[in-house]
């Protein structure tokens, strides 16, 4: 499906106003949805676009990059086994409001990818069937790759025992 075919389908379901489309240099396209309507737009690209395959979910914090208006890009890669098209899908968070809902319905394999953008960045998948720290001990307070994050950490090691390479 080329760029201009996805957009058409777009427009048809969803309108002009909320979504933006772009290609980039490599000819990879990308989508940037509201957040409060991720899920309807992934499962119109999964049902009627064909992008059936979730290749990965991640988050990019933008605290400190010049010229963002939100703080958080979370990610959505998507591909279609039939061409091996790729469909890069972001949408903004900003805090207080972390919360977006999961795309484990759609695909099962979500399911730890969003685990782990919970553990590293905070961000709540509403919806989520097991959405708890994987990564990291349940213990540990705040998520290490948010750009506020203090690179040498909050002391967090002390608060763990050691385990030596017998124990293990």
């Amino acid at each position: 499906m080329d760029a201009n075919e996805l957009r058409e389908r777009l427009r048809g379901r969803f309108g002009d106003l909320e979504w933006s489309a772009s290609e980039s240099p490599r000819k990879q396209q990308r989508l940037v949805v509201p957040s409060g309507r991720l899920l309807a737009y992934l499962e119109f690209l999964k049902a009627d676009c064909g992008f059936d395959y979730l290749l990965d979910v991640t988050c990019v914090d933008y605290l400190h990059y010049r010229g963002a208006k939100d703080r958080f890009g979370l990610v959505y890669l998507l591909g279609r086994s039939t061409s091996a098209e790729r469909l890069v899908v972001r949408s903004y968070l900003n805090e207080p409001e972390l919360e977006i809902d999961s795309a484990t319905a759609l695909w099962e394999g979500a399911n730890w990818l969003e685990r782990e953008v919970y553990d590293m960045f905070g961000i709540v998948f509403r919806g989520h069937p097991d959405l708890r720290r994987v990564l990291l001990p349940e213990e540990f307070a705040g998520f290490p790759l948010r750009k506020d994050y203090p690179l040498r950490g909050r002391g967090e090691r002390h608060n763990f025992e050691r385990i030596t390479r017998e124990q293990s």
